[in-house]
């Protein structure tokens, strides 16, 4: 296996990169390798500005608006969400230079942090610094009236309620079965000569 350094990455070196070999036996060069980017970030461009509308706290199914601008440096914006290796969305800005990203019906999975980078007009491999962040917090839908831990719950509930009633069960045939027995003992006392032999 080879190994190739870049050192002092420029400009100039946000291209697609591929490899192939020379074979000795056959003698011959192989086919290119699939293609790799490498993606440069620039600190010359200023990072792009963010906005969102309507706020940061929302309720489930909510649409926003995040908006993200870059002074018309042109090129592609791109919106980014901490946690994801790629971009989440991207698209051309308009006449301005902002471009306007729409989460549609969000949930608490759209909930996170987002930033915004573009792509240098002209070299779609070379990036500004992300920008500012916005923060999105989506509120999750309370539970319905009753609903107090849905299936499982109820399920434990049916459980603890059968043990319940055969432990009730139980002591009522224990206590019913003490009383007969009881009762049987004192009509034995009560007949003739039920005192038992006497010794003289």
């Amino acid at each position: 296996m080879a190994e190739f350094f870049l050192a002092g990455i420029k400009q100039a070196d946000a291209v697609r990169y591929q490899c192939q070999y020379q074979g000795l036996e056959p003698a011959g060069t192989s086919e290119k390798s699939h293609p790799v980017e490498l993606l440069v970030t620039d600190h010359s461009y200023p990072p792009p500005g963010i906005s969102l509308i309507p706020r940061e706290y929302v309720k489930m199914e909510t649409n926003i608006t995040i908006q993200c601008w870059n002074q018309q440096y042109g090129g592609t914006i791109f919106l980014q969400k901490d946690g994801h290796s790629a971009p989440i969305q991207h698209q051309e800005p308009d006449g301005g230079g902002t471009a306007t990203f729409t989460l549609f019906g969000v949930t608490p999975a759209d909930s996170g942090t987002y930033r915004c980078s573009y792509r240098v007009g002209g070299s779609y491999l070379l990036s500004s610094p992300l920008g500012d962040n916005v923060t999105l917090e989506v509120i999750p839908r309370p539970a319905p009236p009753g609903d107090n831990g849905g299936p499982s719950r109820n399920l434990g509930a049916a459980v603890v309620g059968r043990w319940v009633a055969a432990i009730v069960i139980i002591i009522i045939l224990t206590v019913s079965f003490l009383l007969v027995a009881q009762r049987r003992r004192m009509q034995t006392d009560e007949r003739p000569g039920g005192e038992g032999v006497k010794w003289l």
